[in-house]
């Protein structure tokens, strides 16, 4: 297993131990809270040894990929027959297109914005969520969301899919950011697993080129103006970890065609073969050279450059980009 793969592991075991001990102490000593913790705990002794990632069933090395997706994973596939694999294919196969169905159209332009996105899985289903959305007796309001479920594969697409039908369940009227995002704080801490949260930004952009944004512990948006780049910061928590956390909302006012980029951190955190990163540094030097190009294209220019870096090296994350100009 290679060094990156063994680090990357090791970070995601040790992020579950932390936010593991931090349920036991609020919630107190339930027994699947402590025997999820032995699990990981057990799972970080054997990272890097001979005796972690291997069947329980077969003896045989269950792949890396699927250790990523989930760290404690004990199984491969060889203990299910022929016929169990081409149901459990075809069920991943529906996931996906039930997935992909709940994706907006990728190019949002009205008079006042242009929007483009791309979400690429990294496997049959991602656990990324991209949105974006106009509420009735809100015209030339375009509402967006980027976010980012901890962990990988079906877990992590249901909690996708639980986080794109609260949004669209919203009553009429409208809706202050800060108390729409601790709703959906609330409902990921009453309806999931105390190892599983999601990083999330929540915005608003209207007629006259002001954005409201909440971003729950999610990358720093990126912004291009003709005069240089801003970078907005976090202003909460991720959702699903606590409880009692304001969230606070960010305003920015957007000149005519300046952009507003999100993304996950499958883009920064995308590693070549070697372990080197692709970085922000790099998301930034394409958004100076590419920042007047229209939604779509700025979308290209920032997937090929991508790829131009990882050389053919596979992508072990799932990847979002969402880019908003004003018109």
């Amino acid at each position: 297993m290679q060094t990156t793969t063994v680090d990357q592991i090791k970070s995601q075991l040790e992020d579950r131990r932390e936010r593991l001990q931090d349920a036991v102490a609020k919630i107190g000593p339930e027994e699947d809270l402590l025997r999820l913790l032995t699990e990981v705990d057990a799972a970080l002794g054997r990272v890097g040894t001979d005796d972690y990632g291997i069947c329980l069933v077969c003896k045989g090395s269950v792949e890396e990929r699927d250790l990523l997706a989930n760290p404690l994973l004990p199984y491969c596939l060889c203990d299910l027959s022929a016929e169990q694999q081409k149901a459990l294919e075809h069920d991943l196969g529906l996931a996906r297109r039930i997935q992909m169905a709940l994706l907006p159209n990728p190019d949002a332009r009205s008079i006042h914005w242009d929007a483009h996105y791309r979400y690429e899985p990294a496997g049959p289903v991602s656990g990324d969520y991209c949105d974006l959305w106009t509420r009735p007796g809100e015209d030339g309001t375009l509402y967006f969301a980027m976010g980012d479920v901890s962990g990988k594969g079906v877990a992590a697409s249901l909690l996708m899919a639980h986080l794109h039908a609260f949004f669209h369940a919203q009553p009429d009227g409208r809706h202050e950011l800060g108390p729409l995002v601790q709703r959906a704080n609330r409902l990921l801490l009453e309806s999931t697993l105390p190892t599983h949260y999601a990083t999330l930004v929540v915005g608003r952009a209207n007629t006259v080129g002001e954005v409201e944004m909440v971003n729950a512990g999610h990358c720093p948006p990126l912004v291009w103006r003709s005069g240089g780049l801003q970078t907005l910061p976090t202003t909460g928590f991720p959702i699903g970890l606590m409880d009692d956390k304001p969230f606070e909302c960010t305003r920015l006012t957007l000149a005519p065609g300046e952009a507003l980029l999100l993304y996950t951190d499958g883009l920064t955190e995308a590693r070549r073969a070697d372990g080197s990163e692709y970085g922000t540094e790099r998301v930034e030097d394409v958004l100076r050279d590419y920042g007047r190009a229209d939604a779509r294209h700025l979308v290209r220019h920032l997937r090929e450059d991508l790829s131009d870096f990882l050389g053919g090296a596979s992508r072990n994350d799932d990847l979002s980009l969402l880019v908003i100009r004003r018109m």
